[in-house]
């Protein structure tokens, strides 16, 4: 590498850091930064007036005088720009607008048509041009669109390798919408995005590490390491769904779901449930049984929903006894729909992992549920268009 390209890397990797400091930390003095930063003061004056003049930063008041002159301070200014944010989810698409410091503006939610094979992209680019005309404030400008995909996803390319619930395959989606609306497009596996948006704004803000689970129409896990993504060899790091929960599971091929998936996925809990239901001999609701109906039978102390939730625990402390034996994480936030019923969860599986795991992982629930994802679309376009680089510190 020769010296231009390593003085032009270098100052990418400063302008990096100094912006993430500034986001995190705001109001924040120049000198301040240097000094968290061991970097000289005219570097960061440099790189700071530039970002003023993006609008990514801008002047917040003075600092009160301590022996000398009052220091100017910044602020990250998240209000300058907008993201537009899509979870395509299992059954229903959510999306919003929302500024760079995660304040949602206008938020949508549409139902998607099984019956048409196409109709998950009509719909999202539907769902974006809504949400592309809602109203924001005047001087706002589009950053960028950040689209959160339930499969394994080739980030790069913005390729959709493999969605089953979507029935896509190499769907070259970030081609699509950039050709349809002419803004920068960025795509990303869903849980991956959940887990930017929980480091960015949720339970993981100041974390180093952390995984974010979800449990919903599929199981999924998206690791955050420094700051940044672990997408693995072939991207497909965190599909915990494919985790066989014993011998009984492997020499099988599993071309939808995974094995986990088919038992602790909203759709495997319930699927157990209506098997239960018909072996006792009990009534199956006519309108069919939902994995909170499981959940909520459950509360009311029916036995064989208990059952059913007892077993979800078992497979799901298995999975996060996996997790945390690899990565260490310093924190497990668990989201998704089955999540939201972390009242029968969360304690019971922190109960089975006691004394088989070396460290117990702080398992919390997500504080942001359905906006995870898109606000972690925020967190991967404000990263894609400022020159990203993930720094990361030894401990």
């Amino acid at each position: 590498m020769n010296q231009t390209a390593t003085a032009s890397l270098m100052r990418s990797i400063n302008r990096s850091v100094i912006l993430d400091l500034i986001r995190q930390n705001s109001p924040i003095a120049r000198s301040a930064i240097a000094r968290r930063l061991d970097m000289s003061l005219p570097t960061v004056m440099r790189i700071v007036q530039e970002l003023i003049e993006e609008d990514l930063v801008r002047l917040y008041g003075r600092s009160e005088p301590s022996g000398g002159r009052p220091r100017p301070l910044l602020e990250f200014n998240g209000s300058a720009y907008a993201v537009v944010g899509v979870d395509l989810g299992g059954t229903k698409m959510f999306g919003t607008v929302a500024d760079l410091s995660g304040h949602v503006q206008h938020e949508i939610t549409i139902n998607r048509d099984d019956d048409d094979p196409h109709d998950p992209l009509v719909r999202l680019c539907e769902l974006i041009a809504r949400l592309l005309d809602a109203p924001r404030p005047l001087e706002q400008r589009i950053r960028g669109v950040g689209i959160g995909a339930p499969g394994i996803t080739l980030s790069q390319e913005g390729i959709v390798t493999w969605a089953p619930s979507l029935g896509w395959r190499n769907l070259p989606l970030k081609e699509i919408i950039t050709d349809r609306f002419h803004i920068p497009v960025f795509v990303e596996n869903d849980v991956n995005l959940a887990a930017l948006g929980e480091w960015g704004f949720g339970a993981g803000r100041g974390a180093r590490s952390l995984v974010c689970i979800t449990v919903g129409t599929g199981i999924g896990a998206g690791i955050v390491i420094g700051g940044g993504l672990h997408r693995g060899h072939n991207q497909a790091a965190g599909e915990i769904g494919y985790l066989p929960p014993g011998p009984a599971f492997l020499g099988r091929h599993y071309d939808q779901f995974g094995a986990l998936e088919t038992l602790a996925s909203g759709n495997g809990v319930a699927e157990r449930g209506r098997q239960l239901l018909k072996k006792e001999g009990l009534p199956i609701p006519a309108a069919g049984l939902s994995a909170e109906d499981v959940f909520a039978a459950a509360r009311r102390g029916e036995s064989w929903a208990q059952r059913v939730v007892d077993e979800t625990v078992d497979y799901l402390s298995l999975a996060i006894a996996g997790v945390s034996t690899v990565l260490d994480p310093e924190l497990i936030v668990l989201g998704g729909g089955v999540a939201r019923s972390v009242d029968l969860l969360i304690e019971p599986i922190l109960k089975r992992l006691d004394g088989v795991v070396p460290y117990v992982p702080r398992l919390v629930a997500s504080p942001l549920e359905r906006r995870a994802a898109v606000m972690g679309a925020i967190m991967l376009v404000l990263h894609a268009t400022t020159e990203h680089f993930v720094v990361r510190r030894v401990q």
